[in-house]
């Protein structure tokens, strides 16, 4: 594996016997890339993965910080998954992460009421869905009796919605939820609660379609679902170290700080894709297969005149931005891992004392480290620093009066402005399949039609449904596919 400058040779198909085609190049290093790259080079293809960063991991990444409590290891955002986002436990057992990243044993979320301080918990039992959440529907303090009854109500008719239906996707979630009955309360403590962290969107902003896939995989198909799980650990040791030594163990070819300026077929068939190294100058791949694992505007950039009908749809798909506000304390304030919020700005705040490194620093392990992490962030994603801590620690001390006698030993903002795809009504139809209609090209991305939200989840099934269609292509038998994801 080569994470350095470019080598001059050229990248030929038919290199070392090699029939033709069984040479590809992925363009795009984040999840999606690292999954369809691993996936073509376990069936045998000699692959090259190139990536314009000079890491891999795409938006799941972290970062060194040198901060007034000494240097943090610091992820750009709070990334969760839940049990039933089997293509990512699928990833993480492919890289060799899974321990990095546990499950809860039961989905237990902490919600506090910023009115009052009220905790209340959504959590399942043993029982078989949907009785496994009705014990802590009953006792959820946040709602009136009535409208936990309408609540059941609202959950047993969204079970029996197909996400699939493009009906759903042109109707936005809000309008269906107001339909069957649920207050704007009850959107607040419990629709969006969940909705926006899963989403990136409010419910009026959000496709009924992606809502249904969410609710309905993660809360009405297994009663262990929504189990969730987080890294303990910085999200750069498992998407881009780990990755990387996984990449190296199946054979391929990693280039880092290698961005692709062109692509073209040529006459023979085989694909010619330019990338270009800063002071290392440009340098041509050729392979019988590429796969394009980039955002969707990139992808646009790159893609051959007809490769896809319409193909200017995928500059319609919009974006959302994720907001995070780290706070350093000079000492505990927060006894859980994380909890929600509710009638506050906050959303949800993790604890990553642990996985930043601050513990082991002197006098760190009576310092601790929140993670405030704000989706659908539209109003606030270019609010100043200073204006955004005079608006949040505040509220931090509202939530947790352990924080009001605090110091603050460091406050600082990361911003993903084009987080994810928007979840918008109609969106559906503008995500692309995997599979172009130029041969040997195949698209992947969370923002291709893999029926799920922008998530870790959707990243990684679209890798490996890229390498699907590419082996199917190849003439490679149904059993030799990699598998779909249950």
């Amino acid at each position: 594996m080569t994470s350095g400058p470019m080598r001059p040779d050229r990248h030929d198909a038919h290199e070392a016997g090699r029939p033709d085609g069984a040479a590809a190049v992925v363009i795009g290093g984040g999840l999606a890339g690292i999954t369809a790259a691993l996936a073509l080079a376990d069936a045998g293809l000699r692959v090259t993965l190139v990536e314009g960063r000079p890491r891999l991991g795409g938006l799941v990444f972290s970062f060194r910080r040198d901060s007034a409590v000494g240097e943090l290891t610091v992820d750009n955002g709070q990334h969760v998954y839940l049990r039933c986002c089997t293509a990512y436990d699928g990833f993480l057992d492919r890289v060799g992460g899974r321990g990095l990243v546990p499950l809860q044993d039961r989905m237990d979320v902490p919600v506090l009421d910023a009115e009052g301080l009220r905790l209340g918990r959504l959590r399942r039992t043993g029982l078989p869905v949907p009785l496994h959440l009705a014990k802590s529907l009953a006792t959820y303090p946040h709602l009136t009796l009535a409208e936990r009854a309408n609540v059941g109500r609202a959950a047993l008719a969204l079970k029996k919605l197909d996400p699939e239906d493009p009906a759903l996707d042109r109707v936005d979630f809000a309008s269906w939820l107001a339909r069957h009955g649920q207050s704007p309360r009850t959107v607040e403590a419990l629709w969006d609660l969940v909705g926006v962290a899963t989403l990136n969107a409010r419910a009026g902003d959000a496709s009924l379609g992606l809502a249904a896939k969410v609710f309905k995989t993660g809360l009405l198909s297994d009663n262990g679902a929504a189990d969730i799980g987080w890294s303990r650990v910085p999200l750069g040791d498992v998407h881009d170290t780990l990755a990387r030594e996984a990449l190296e163990k199946a054979g391929v070819r990693v280039e880092l700080r290698t961005r692709a300026s062109a692509l073209a077929r040529a006459e023979d068939g085989a694909w010619r894709v330019t990338v270009e190294n800063g002071p290392h100058g440009r340098a041509q791949l050729d392979a019988g297969t590429v796969v394009l694992a980039l955002p969707q505007r990139e992808a646009h950039g790159l893609l051959p005149e007809g490769s896809l009908d319409d193909q200017d749809r995928l500059l319609d798909i919009g974006t959302a931005p994720i907001l995070n506000l780290h706070v350093v304390y000079d000492r505990p304030v927060l006894r859980q891992p994380f909890f929600a919020a509710l009638g506050s700005p906050v959303q949800w705040v993790f604890d990553r004392t642990e996985a930043s490194g601050l513990a082991a620093l002197p006098g760190g392990a009576r310092s601790q480290y929140l993670a405030v992490s704000q989706s659908a962030a539209q109003d606030e994603i270019d609010r100043p620093v200073a204006e955004l801590r005079k608006r949040y620690l505040p509220e931090l001390e509202r939530l947790l009066p352990a924080a009001r006698g605090a110091a603050v030993r460091d406050f600082f903002v990361t911003r993903e402005r084009t987080a994810t795809f928007a979840p918008a009504p109609g969106v559906g139809r503008l995500r692309p399949a995997a599979r172009t209609k130029t041969p040997g090209l195949y698209l992947a991305g969370a923002w291709t039609a893999t029926g799920w939200p922008a998530t870790m989840e959707s990243a990684v099934r679209s890798g490996l449904g890229a390498v699907r269609e590419a082996l199917t292509e190849l003439g490679f038998p149904q059993g030799q596919l990699p598998q779909e994801a249950a």
